[in-house]
């Protein structure tokens, strides 16, 4: 029998949405894993873990010359250590892309003057550091536009403004968002072209320079004039799997880019005038859009991520074809969490999941004084689109949220 591969894997996460990425590697790859923290449930799933600091390449390289385990390659899902693990694979000679296109995805600044060098359309793009300078660049770029944190993702800090009073408050909200171990800039706020239409998004692998598209999700989303992620549709049958403008548009990304090894999340607005970027993440998709592309069944992106960090060519997108969503659920004003009750009585069909995710105690807040602030989701799977959709029109009522 031929041995597994043996798959590095750099941080872990939250075990409530990411155990299943490790679930999901398990059966085919050897696995150890570069942590920052003393691991707990992550133990299950792999042959060893080496606490280490996971932003340091130099760290990585050390901790990985101590092992016995030799790694075939390397991954990472966490935002915030993309570029580390980038230099860290480029150093060891393992699979990846270079440093600089990774970083060209970390930075958004640095997407749009890249892609613009490239000659790939997109919206105009001016980063600013002051409400004074986002009112002026608003201004040359022509209302309404959308402000933004330059080095987030997940449409945190992700606003439409439609008066310069409303870009200077946009401003205000953007700068103010965070998430751990993201860095800042000194010009740290986007203003940008408002781009019109729906927003999807693709989690591809790239193999030597050729980008595979694996899941395509439907992207929902609430609390105008924010952007916030309130839920996703995963057909593995969608047409946008055929459609040609999308495909040389992601292709133009990636190639402009320069990423050409290794997983990704890109972004579209499907505009009237074509499919437009609206941002580029060098790693699986967040918000279980790589679980929703394994239920739905067209494709496993995490097992492919593995597959070309590793060296090896994906599998290819196979012939089951279903429809998952998912439906997060947020409070309808600030509160503290005093519980959550599921309800299966009340469940459709294709209901798959439901949880409450926010313990006793939790406080939740909406934007813009927090992000993210959900209590619980809700998944649905099945053969009729139709019906997974219905089964999440009332999700708030399978899973009930008690507060003060």
């Amino acid at each position: 029998m031929t041995e597994h591969p043996a798959l590095l894997l750099v941080g872990s996460g939250d075990r409530r949405y990411r155990e299943y990425i490790l679930a999901a590697l398990r059966p085919h790859f050897r696995l150890w894993l570069l942590d920052s923290v003393e691991p707990t449930w992550q133990t299950e799933h792999v042959d060893g873990v080496t606490v280490v600091d996971t932003r340091s390449p130099d760290a990585l390289a050390s901790a990985v010359r101590e092992l016995e385990f030799r790694p075939d390659g390397v991954l990472t899902y966490d935002e915030s250590l993309v570029t580390a693990v980038a230099a860290f694979a480029q150093e060891a000679g393992l699979p990846g892309s270079p440093p600089e296109a990774v970083q060209a995805c970390r930075d958004k600044a640095s997407t749009r003057a890249v892609l613009a060098e490239a000659g790939v359309p997109q919206p105009t793009s001016r980063p600013v550091a002051s409400a004074e300078d986002a009112v002026a660049a608003a201004g040359n770029i022509g209302y309404p536009v959308v402000v933004k944190a330059r080095g987030l993702a997940g449409s945190l800090g992700v606003l439409r403004a439609d008066t310069a009073e409303q870009v200077a408050e946009a401003f205000t909200a953007a700068a103010g968002a965070s998430w751990p171990g993201v860095p800042r800039y000194d010009a740290d706020v986007l203003v940008e072209q408002l781009l019109t239409g729906p927003e999807i998004s693709v989690d591809a692998v790239v193999d030597q320079g050729v980008c595979h598209p694996l899941v395509i999700a439907r992207k929902q989303t609430g609390f105008e004039p924010f952007f916030e992620e309130t839920g996703h549709v995963v057909d593995a049958d969608d047409p946008l799997f055929e459609d040609a403008a999308l495909l040389d548009q992601l292709d133009q990304v990636h190639k402009g880019i320069g990423f050409t090894h290794g997983a990704t999340h890109t972004e579209f607005k499907l505009t009237p005038r074509g499919p437009r970027l609206v941002e580029i993440n060098a790693r699986l998709g967040g918000d279980f859009i790589p679980r929703l592309g394994i239920l739905a069944g067209g494709a496993d992106p995490v097992v492919a991520a593995g597959q070309v960090a590793v060296g090896r060519p994906p599998a290819p997108r196979r012939p089951l074809r279903r429809t998952a969503a998912i439906r997060f659920l947020y409070p309808a004003h600030d509160c503290e969490v005093a519980a959550t009750a599921v309800h299966p009585e009340r469940f459709g069909p294709t209901v798959h999941e439901a949880l409450g995710t926010a313990g006793p105690g939790t406080k939740l807040a909406l934007p813009p004084r927090a992000y993210l602030a959900r209590y619980g989701h809700v998944i649905a799977v099945g053969d009729d689109h139709s019906q997974v959709v219905a089964d999440l029109a009332d999700a708030e009522e399978l899973v009930e949220l008690h507060s003060s």
